[in-house]
This record gives C-alpha cells, structure tokens and sequence, in this order.
C-alpha cells in the first residue's frame, strides 16, 4: 500500500490532508455523475464506470455488443450530464476520411475571387460515437488514429487542435461479421478500454421497457462541464502511485508476453504477442482514478487489478494453436491477472 502520510506527493507540495480532501470531492464528483448516467442507462454499471473512468483519465473506449444495448444511449447521457458537444459517426463500407475530418471546399470571397475553405467534419466536437467502426474501410479507420492519440487534426498542410477534453467511444457488434474490416493492432492499442456489453437480464429489460415506453424517459440534467473535467484531471497527476505499484503494473504487462518470466504456462502455449507499453500506461491512468472514486488520495493493488481486463484483452494476440482451439483472450488475461503475485 502506499504511503500517504508523507507531506508531498508527485512533487505536488500538498499535505496528506490536502490529498485527501481532494480524492474526497474528486469521489463526490464522480458518483454523482455515475449515479444520473445509471438513472438513463438500466444496469451495465461497470460499462458506466468504466467509460467514466477512460474519459476523465483522457482515454478512449471500445465497446463490443449486440445492438440494442444502450450503447448510443450512453454517449447522449455522457454528453448532457457532462454538457459537453456531441456528434456520432455511422460507419460504413463507402465512408471516407473525408467524411470524418472534413475537406477543402472551393468557395468565392467578397471580390468574386476564388480560395478553399475548410468544411470541418463531424470529428470536431467533444464526445464522439463511432458507430459499428469495423464496418469502415482501413483507410477510413485510419482517419481517426492521430485525432485519438494527439487529439489534432492534419489536412491539407494546417493543423487543428480540437476542443478538448475530447473521448471517442466506438461501438462493434461481435455477432455480424459479414462487410467488416477488423481494427488493425495500432488502433485497438489506442483504445484504452475494451468493454464487452453484456445482455441485460430480466429485471433490467423489463426495467428498459417500463422506461421507454410505459412511462416518460428521464433527461439527466448537467453536472459537470469541459473546464471541470480538465481540472479533475490535473488530480489525477497528484495521486499516489509507489514503486511497487508501478512495477505490479509493469509485470501485469510482461505477464501476457511468451516467454516471460511472469508468463503463465497458457500464455506461452496460445499467445503469439503480449500488451504494448500503452498498456502499463493504461493500468496505471485508470488506476488512479479508481482510487480517488473511492476516496483514496494513493493506489492499491486492487486498483490496477480493477479494469486490468479491459486494458489486456484488445492488445494480446493468438497464436495458431490458440486460434485452432479457439482460446479466450480474456480467459487467458484473467489467469495473468490471477496467477501474478503482488509481491516481486
């Protein structure tokens, strides 16, 4: 556990009790968030919490379900309770690049001269859905990748810096594969999150249809703003991560990697490659804002292990035997997870 009762932290200069008070309106904050996004969406609490967690730490999320899920629900709640710009992108085998960033138009000034003009996309807003993504070409997908890791935009020569904070949600459907285009490893790496959606149980679809159609839908009311959620995030610098922390993340990484000394036998048998440093990273992000969601101004061991899943399962790939015995990816994660001692 780390040790908070030094007088700074991260060179911040803050006393513990200064480090405290700020985990404790950073869990406020967060619950009251999570608690009018729950009051929309019926269940899928940790698809909530873990969405919250990527935005507010600047990551981005891949949601994999069946459609019918709430997925495009959850981005419009986001959206009005964290008031912040929304647009949503349905992806398809003819979009092109241009259709997300935007293009050069041809267009007359006041003296009847001619000059091009940038017509911006629907990429520049602020919470963004990518809609069924695998159904783009590559080189639409591609459009996405320098917007999601600097948060820009390049073309024609000029480059555009969005408004931040800016998160994109993508959205996949595991069950129709048919006209898809599977995500290339450079941009699953980007994602910080992979959330598996699962189905809603009886209680909660008939909780569904009661809301939508039996009675008036609830609008969530805003709660935080752009300027708000950039400020949490300079928390998030302050919070406490110990050299045994980091290197439990670190190790959690080299775990998935055959042939590493932390790799479990299943890996070493049906994995090919092992999570990017992206991944440690991710750990470590998500880590902290695990801990100031329950209060707690340091990380613990259970806060890496919390999300470890999604950050591991997107970036780890099968070799042939496990493609031939149709292997887990998340079964083997989660032996990594599992098996990995705290302690070096």
């Amino acid at each position: 556990m780390s040790d908070v009762s030094g007088e700074k932290s991260g060179g911040s200069g803050l006393s513990a009790a200064e480090l405290q008070a700020e985990a404790s309106q950073f869990r406020t904050e967060f619950q009251d968030v999570q608690e009018a996004v729950g009051k929309v969406i019926v269940g899928q609490q940790r698809v909530v919490e873990a969405t919250l967690t990527a935005l507010f730490c600047g990551g981005n999320v891949l949601l994999e379900g069946v459609p019918g899920l709430g997925k495009t629900e959850l981005v419009k709640a986001l959206s009005n309770v964290l008031r912040l710009d929304f647009r949503r992108i349905q992806f398809t085998p003819d979009l092109m690049p241009a259709d997300v960033i935007g293009t050069n138009m041809m267009t007359t000034d006041e003296t009847g001269g001619y000059r091009f003009e940038f017509r911006r996309g629907p990429i520049f807003t602020q919470l963004l859905l990518a809609d069924e993504i695998n159904r783009a070409t590559p080189k639409t997908q591609s459009a996405l990748l320098e917007t999601m890791q600097e948060g820009t935009v390049t073309t024609g020569g000029t480059t555009y810096r969005l408004d931040p904070p800016f998160f994109v949600l993508a959205t996949q459907n595991p069950i129709e594969q048919e006209g898809t285009f599977p995500l290339p490893e450079a941009q699953l790496d980007r994602f910080m999150y992979k959330v598996v959606v699962p189905f809603l149980s009886r209680e909660e679809l008939n909780e569904v249809v009661s809301r939508t159609i039996l009675r008036k839908k609830y609008e969530a009311a805003p709660i935080l703003d752009g300027p708000r959620i950039l400020h949490l995030r300079t928390v998030l610098d302050r919070v406490v991560v110990s050299d045994p922390m980091r290197d439990y993340a670190c190790r959690m990484v080299l775990a998935t990697h055959p042939g590493s000394p932390y790799a479990p036998e299943r890996v070493t048998k049906f994995l090919r490659w092992g999570a990017s440093p992206r991944a440690a990273q991710a750990l470590i992000r998500g880590a902290r804002v695990r801990a100031l969601s329950q209060g707690r101004p340091h990380v613990a061991f259970e806060d890496i292990r919390y999300f470890a899943v999604e950050v591991l399962q997107h970036r780890a790939l099968l070799n042939y035997d496990g493609q031939a015995e149709n292997i887990s990816v998340r079964e083997v994660v989660e032996e990594c997870i599992q098996k990995l001692p705290t302690e070096a």
